[in-house]
Formats: structure tokens, sequence, C-alpha cells
């Protein structure tokens, strides 16, 4: 059996972690808490801050879609088609309460814009973008959370 090397794509590198909990690495300011992602070095996002300094920090893997769409097009480079043709796909805008940050991403597959509505409860997953050779190339993507009886869960 050929162990398959798993790699951030497209670099994404330092963005996820990979483990069975994975989470968004953001920033927050030292000085006056704002959260950032991704983390780039760009100041302090806060425009009343001058703040330089900030501390990593795992993001919740858990939030609410704020907005969601289908990509029915294929997408421009760099983004690399997963199969012989683009299949459309969901992208959703997940807002994370605790952070005040809403953060794009890919629905996993099987999941169309008619399953997803405002306000549904999502969580972070790591999934495989594209392979190439034995090598596995990752992204986040957001999956809906399903209570017990099989429906996704909606915030009051």
């Amino acid at each position: 059996m050929t162990t398959r090397t798993r790699v951030p794509a497209l670099g994404a590198e330092g963005w996820f972690t990979t483990d069975d909990q994975p989470t968004l690495l953001g920033r927050r300011c030292t000085s006056c808490g704002t959260y950032a992602f991704p983390k780039v070095d760009f100041g302090c996002p806060n425009p009343s801050c001058t703040g330089t300094e900030f501390d990593e920090v795992p993001l919740s893997r858990r939030g609410t879609v704020w907005s969601y769409t289908d990509a029915q097009y294929r997408p421009p480079a760099p983004y690399v088609v997963p199969g012989e043709e683009h299949e459309p796909f969901c992208i959703a805008a997940v807002h994370l309460e605790a952070e005040g940050l809403t953060i794009m991403g890919q629905v996993v597959a099987g999941v169309g814009i008619d399953d997803l509505r405002v306000g549904a409860e999502m969580e972070l997953v790591v999934d495989v973008l594209f392979t190439e050779d034995d090598v596995d190339h990752l992204v986040w993507k957001w999956s809906p959370v399903t209570n017990a009886s099989g429906s996704n869960e909606e915030v009051a």
C-alpha cells in the first residue's frame, strides 16, 4: 500500500491544520483583539488600531451560513479541475461569531444550493482538491452540521 503525501493546495500552507479536528489558523491583534484571516502581514484590519503585533490563533470550527452560491463555471487558474471535466460546486460564506469573521470556502461534494440556507450551521473539514502523482492537495471546505433526524441544524 502506497502512502499518499498530503499538502495544502495552491500556496495555502499554514492557513489550516489537517488533523482530526482541523481548524483555520488566523491571527489576533495583541493591541485590540481584532481577528484576521488569512494570516498575511498587512497590519491590524481594525482601522482605529495601529497594532503591529499578532498572535496566531485557531479559529472556530463551526459557524453559520451568511451567504452561498454555486460555481456553474470553471474557475480560472490557479484552480485545478479535480476530474476530467468541471463539475459545479457550492461556495459558502460562513460567519464565525466568536471572531466576527466571515470566511469563504467551497462546500463538500454532494451538497447543492438547494441543501443550504442562510443561518444553517456549518463545520470546517479538510478535503482533497486534486491529486497529482502520489500527492493529495488539500483545502478547507464547509460541511453542513446535521442533527439526529438528519436535517441541517439551524440557528434560531
